[in-house]
């Protein structure tokens, strides 16, 4: 039989094997902000896995742009190096495309790792100064940001575009851009957050200025080759927050700028504040809306954990992929998993071929 899931789609100049995205999602495990081993074995198992993308954690474009001391940068020649040596290696292992997602913490930096317990970094355990739309601390009691000024706008904007031509270089995919999950670009498109009376504060049309300026200087600088998206939020889950309709005409405005897809999350830019109804699938309407109402292709993401789930969302139209994220660190073959429950056949990694279900019977018990 077929399944929808294991349909092809092509997005601006590539065509992924079918609808399975992993989701980049953070290790903490860079050292300096390069990429290691760690991220070699973890990424590693990813490529293997039957997916049609594997996006790679969101990488930092300052040194100072990155929420964690933990977190991958792309910002130097160092961390170029380091991620390119990685990034050769996973050519090797997988056919899965690969994606970079790029992003600026803003408030929400000079934070310790989760393990740690998340807390705010103070400058004399190795802290930094964090920049904002506004001078609002991301936690009570936090550092105040600083608020961005001119220059902080073309050093920021220039960073952006520096590591897209890094990652052009070092041969990714896709390129996305981090407009969600409380980070520095989000911060600009909430009114929580921005409450800046000049050009990029007010309503949406300003508010979400800054990223576009930031879009569109990527979208010259990339290369014809690599598709390029945007992550962005459906909802604050805040009242007074971004809701759809906001969500629409920021995707609106990125699709007129060139953008191939986006990925449609929600929430996090104030964890006190906002009040998320969690479920199975709890942010796949949000990615429904946003297709419908401006036509470009979207990736859905939330809570999906079965095949039946990602099966359903892509038969029924709400989106053109789906995103899996800790269904895949609970199981990197989730996508051999899918391929048996949808009665399609893919293709295993010669290494693993003896795993294949018509090669073993332990698929049946």
């Amino acid at each position: 039989m077929s399944a929808h899931l294991f349909s092809p789609v092509t997005l601006g100049p590539n065509t992924f094997s079918n609808r399975v995205v992993i989701a980049p999602m953070a290790q903490y495990s860079a050292v300096n902000g390069n990429a290691n081993d760690w991220h070699l074995m973890h990424w590693g198992s990813l490529v293997t896995g039957g997916a049609g993308l594997v996006m790679i954690e969101a990488t930092g474009v300052e040194e100072f742009g990155r929420p964690t001391p933990g977190d991958i940068g792309l910002y130097d020649d160092e961390s170029e190096a380091a991620l390119r040596r990685v990034v050769s290696a996973l050519r090797s292992f997988g056919s899965a495309k690969l994606g970079i997602q790029l992003f600026h913490g803003g408030r929400k930096g000079s934070t310790d790792v989760h393990w740690n317990g998340g807390g705010e970094l103070l400058i004399r355990q190795g802290g930094w100064e964090t920049i904002a739309p506004s001078p609002i601390p991301y936690r009570n009691g936090w550092q105040v940001p600083r608020e961005m000024t001119e220059p902080d706008f073309i050093r920021v904007k220039n960073a952006f575009v520096d590591a897209t031509i890094r990652a052009a270089r070092i041969g990714f995919d896709v390129i996305e851009v981090h407009a969600a999950h409380g980070y520095l670009l989000h911060q600009f498109l909430s009114p929580i957050t921005n409450l800046r009376s000049d050009r990029y504060g007010g309503p949406i049309e300003n508010r979400m200025r800054f990223p576009l300026e930031v879009f569109e200087a990527i979208s010259l600088a990339v290369p014809n080759w690599i598709t390029l998206g945007a992550r962005i939020t459906g909802s604050d889950w805040i009242e007074g927050g971004i809701d759809e309709d906001e969500a629409v005409i920021f995707a609106s405005a990125l699709k007129d700028l060139g953008c191939h897809y986006v990925d449609v999350s929600s929430g996090a830019i104030d964890p006190h504040l906002q009040k998320i109804v969690i479920g199975p699938n709890y942010q796949v309407g949000f990615a429904d809306t946003v297709r419908q109402r401006t036509g470009i292709a979207v990736r859905a993401v939330g809570l999906i954990v079965t095949p039946t789930q990602a099966e359903d969302i892509i038969a029924s139209g709400k989106a053109d992929q789906v995103a899996i994220a800790r269904a895949a660190l609970v199981n990197p073959r989730w996508v051999w998993k899918a391929a048996r429950e949808l009665g399609v056949s893919i293709d295993y990694p010669k290494q693993y071929d003896r795993a294949a279900p018509d090669a073993w019977p332990g698929w049946t018990y």
